[in-house]
């Protein structure tokens, strides 16, 4: 696909007054409750799940960064070729292939590090590369656009956000940096902080989903291919994500934090950039993408933390049934070495009580008066 996405090319294509969505008026009010939201979420979601972190773990992370680099090549390789690649598959228009590229070099989200809680992965590694990804896409995601949109011929020019990486950056360090300090102070608070903000977490998820879905109503189109490019997408971040961390050889718990990091992506940097970069007419085509991207990695990541819930209590329910052929396996090797014992000395008493010559002398002697008993001793 050779797509021209200048500016007339993308007006063309929605100069139609029929093509606007009655919903777009409150494209304002969109912007407003996700920004709100998002940030109320991520502030108090960094904040409890800061409170599962310590500190000398997560300085060992950073000291052999192993699962970080695993983690990025996912993040800034993996998923931009991703993005490139079904662009191209699907021959998508110019406007939604941008969309669907700027999905792509977007860092990992915040979604990730609670459905990471939920499958019980490494958190410290789970947070490390949030927070790493985010840093790095200040350079990574130029330079990905740069090299991806190199055949397109793009001449409209996209705008990186840069103040809402770096409020992404303060939003989530300061919170982590938070709660370390309270699960290394009062560790047995922040279980139960760790605890209520899962909890909360997964009620503000369902309010930013509800959301997305009743104020972008009208911003929905019925181009399915874009919906389907939005539902397998997070699917094959999720799938590469893990393949690759099983390939260098990470543990099973990093393999589960890698890949949920890598399908979640920042959706509301992806928005953000969106709209700096687009005029409102182009956005009509646009912003269909980010938000049914969202809503189905919400759905997956429930889907991801329902199979491995399924799995442990599988793994549960076979322990118990091996603890318990166990315990019968026992209690009959009891009961049956009970049972030769008890034979065993039933023959010995028999033995020990049967009267012979030498045995009445025995009994004779032993009832001998006490003085006879005593010179013995």
């Amino acid at each position: 696909m050779r797509a021209n996405c200048s500016s007339s090319s993308a007006w063309a294509a929605n100069s139609s007054e029929e093509e606007l969505p009655v919903g777009l008026e409150a494209h304002g009010n969109l912007e407003l409750v996700f920004t709100v939201v998002s940030a109320v979420m991520m502030g108090l979601l960094m904040f409890s799940l800061g409170c599962s972190v310590e500190f000398q773990k997560l300085w060992a992370h950073i000291r052999r960064p192993w699962g970080i680099a695993v983690g990025l090549l996912c993040q800034f390789g993996l998923m931009p070729l991703t993005a490139y690649l079904l662009a191209i598959s699907f021959s998508l228009k110019p406007v939604q292939a941008i969309a669907v590229l700027v999905m792509g070099c977007c860092p990992g989200g915040t979604i990730s590090n609670i459905f990471t809680f939920w499958v019980e992965g490494d958190m410290d590694l789970s947070i490390t590369m949030t927070a790493c990804s985010t840093v790095a896409a200040l350079g990574m995601m130029p330079l990905c656009l740069y090299v991806y949109t190199l055949s397109w011929n793009l001449e409209q020019n996209l705008t990186i956000p840069y103040q809402n990486i770096g409020i992404t950056l303060v939003c989530l360090t300061i919170p982590v940096a938070f709660g370390i300090y309270v699960n290394y102070r009062w560790p047995k608070q922040s279980k139960i902080i760790l605890k209520i903000g899962a909890i909360v977490g997964g009620v503000l998820l369902l309010v930013v989903a509800v959301a997305g879905v009743v104020l972008a109503k009208g911003s929905w189109n019925s181009d399915i291919t874009l919906l389907t490019i939005s539902f397998i997408f997070p699917l094959i971040g999720h799938v590469t994500g893990f393949l690759l961390a099983l390939l260098t050889h990470q543990s099973w718990q990093r393999c589960r934090t890698i890949s949920l990091e890598t399908g979640a992506q920042n959706i509301q940097m992806c928005v953000t950039m969106l709209q700096l970069s687009f005029a409102t007419k182009q956005l009509v085509q646009m912003l269909s993408f980010p938000l049914a991207y969202g809503l189905f990695q919400l759905l997956h990541g429930f889907l991801i933390v329902a199979a491995y819930k399924m799995y442990k209590r599988r793994l549960k329910n076979e322990h118990r049934k091996k603890d318990t052929g166990c315990a019968e396996g026992c209690h009959k090797k009891k009961s049956a070495s009970l049972k030769e014992t008890s034979a065993f000395l039933e023959v010995n008493e028999e033995v020990a009580f049967t009267p012979g010559p030498s045995v009445r002398m025995d009994l004779h002697t032993a009832l001998e008066p006490s003085s006879h008993i005593s010179s013995c001793t």
